[in-house]
């Protein structure tokens, strides 16, 4: 599975590990990439959720850090559940590498570290959803893999 993979020569290799209190500048950048419309806060609010969830258990944000620069990172939420033998599920959620470092096989090794720490953690299946409309994202995660078609998303917002 190409997700599974070492990183190729000539690919980037960072470390994959836990967020830490210091990385929230960095995390923040990346997400500002995911979601560039989103507006800047300035009441603190965004560090404090960071901080919650680096404290409360089941709930894993991850990065990869290259020579001390956070490249790129996920977040992982591992749910209890009552079906399954009890078995736990994760939800993984904002994916993002880089813009400059796209295409480098980043991508590939912190979804593969993302995932091992869910089956880590007991997960009987990993879920993500994507509002990527690109072929190449929906490749990626296929590669990774993930099914498109084992189940139906749907999503409601407030009104």
């Amino acid at each position: 599975m190409l997700c599974a993979r070492r990183a190729r020569r000539g690919y980037a290799h960072g470390m994959f590990r836990a967020a830490r209190p210091d990385d929230f500048p960095q995390v923040i950048r990346l997400y500002r990439q995911l979601n560039p419309d989103d507006p800047h806060l300035r009441d603190g609010s965004d560090e404090r959720a960071f901080a919650r969830i680096l404290a409360t258990e089941g709930l894993h944000l991850f990065v990869l850090d290259l020579d001390g620069a956070v490249v790129a990172t996920t977040y992982l939420n591992v749910i209890p559940n009552l079906s399954r033998s009890a078995s736990p599920y994760a939800v993984i959620e904002n994916v993002v590498v880089d813009e400059s470092r796209r295409g480098t096989g980043l991508g590939r090794q912190i979804m593969a570290g993302t995932l091992q720490a869910a089956w880590d953690a007991g997960c009987y299946k990993a879920m993500l959803m994507t509002g990527s409309c690109s072929p190449a994202t929906h490749a990626f995660y296929l590669a990774c893999g993930f099914s498109g078609d084992a189940k139906t998303a749907y999503l409601a917002r407030p009104s």
